[in-house]
């Protein structure tokens, strides 16, 4: 069922729905960009439809609405746990693009699927998220999400493409069609982008032999001059899911604290530190290899499929510093694959 609502009256029924949800959409922050004299788009609660920056790309994915930077897990005292719990008790509205809707079935796949229990402290929030995708027919310059197979989605309650003065909204969940039965019908499917100005060639590693080789490419030691190990391109990304887990003492005599999941990154230098001051990966080339053969490798190689971890939503790329494009990464890597299959073809699978 379609609709044509006018901004005005969206206001209205945004208020309705605030009484049973809260609702978050990318929204600006005026000079809080991390370059000078530049906005920042994030995700934050919004009261009215003016606040939604659906023309520019959000800084950041939505996925800190439901998994959060810093979360508490349990509190303790000298003799005694107690789990954490959620007071609040409103579910989540959550306007998305279609490439961050995918990214968060990413992160349920890592999450609720990988392996035999589920993440309590990431479902009870993840259970709560209704999806309105924020209809996206054109991309911008760095996203590639047409050769990640994730510009497209039929994963959301409602759809949603902003007019001038208005929205048209298909509604496909039950539940929130008494909000909008009393509005104009229109016929409206949602359209997705069909080409990017940025595209990637996938990797095509298909034997242990040529996996070995693509360790110990030339190309990662390229990365051990140009990345600061800063962890920004982690930040931004709507699928990275790697965090740090620390004890909160109140203060120094205390016995009281609290134990939280806080967001950390794959490219930091302190992430993979081990008792004794062993380091897993110590260089930047071999946390760029690790990052990006998981995002293109590694999750499909888990998970089976045809999804790979990244979604080409660019962030990584307009976020780092030293202007690394990870699609060019991408690109090199296969580059890469190419030349080694064409020069030793193998024939010995990867035990997937």
């Amino acid at each position: 069922m379609g609709y044509y609502v006018s901004s005005e009256r969206m206001d209205k029924i945004i208020d309705e729905l605030k009484k049973e949800y809260k609702i978050y959409a990318p929204k600006r922050f005026e000079n809080r960009g991390w370059k000078p004299n530049t906005d920042l788009i994030r995700y934050a609660e919004i009261n009215s439809v003016s606040e939604i920056v659906y023309d520019e790309k959000s800084d950041f994915s939505p996925k800190e609405v439901f998994y959060p930077i810093s979360q508490t897990l349990l509190y303790f005292t000298e003799d005694k746990c107690i789990e954490s719990s959620i007071d609040d008790s409103k579910n989540i509205i959550l306007f998305a693009r279609p490439c961050d809707i995918n990214g968060i079935k990413r992160l349920d796949t890592i999450f609720l699927k990988n392996g035999d229990k589920e993440d309590n402290y990431y479902k009870r929030l993840r259970d709560k998220i209704k999806i309105f995708m924020m209809e996206c027919r054109k991309g911008w310059d760095n996203c590639f999400c047409v050769s990640m197979g994730s510009n497209r989605t039929d994963n959301y309650s409602a759809a949603v493409r902003f007019e001038d003065n208005g929205l048209l909204i298909e509604v496909k969940d039950e539940e929130f069609k008494k909000y909008f039965s009393g509005e104009t019908s229109r016929d409206f499917t949602p359209e997705f982008v069909q080409q990017n100005q940025t595209k990637v060639k996938l990797p095509k590693i298909d034997n242990i032999d040529l996996l070995r080789k693509v360790y110990n490419l030339k190309l990662w030691d390229s990365f051990n001059t140009k990345c600061i190990s800063c962890g920004a391109c982690n930040t931004v990304c709507g699928t990275c899911s790697c965090f740090d887990t620390t004890d909160i003492i109140y203060n120094e005599t205390s016995r009281r604290g609290e134990r939280r999941r806080v967001w950390s990154s794959c490219m930091l230098e302190e992430f993979t530190t081990m008792a004794g001051g062993h380091k897993v990966r110590e260089t930047a080339g071999k946390r760029m290899r690790f990052k990006t053969l998981h995002k293109v490798y590694d999750y499909n190689a888990r998970f089976g499929g045809t999804e790979h971890m990244c979604v080409g939503c660019g962030r990584c790329s307009r976020r780092c510093p030293e202007e690394i494009s990870f699609s060019d990464t991408i690109n090199s890597l296969s580059d890469e694959i190419e030349k080694i299959s064409s020069e030793e073809p193998s024939s010995r699978e990867v035990n997937k």
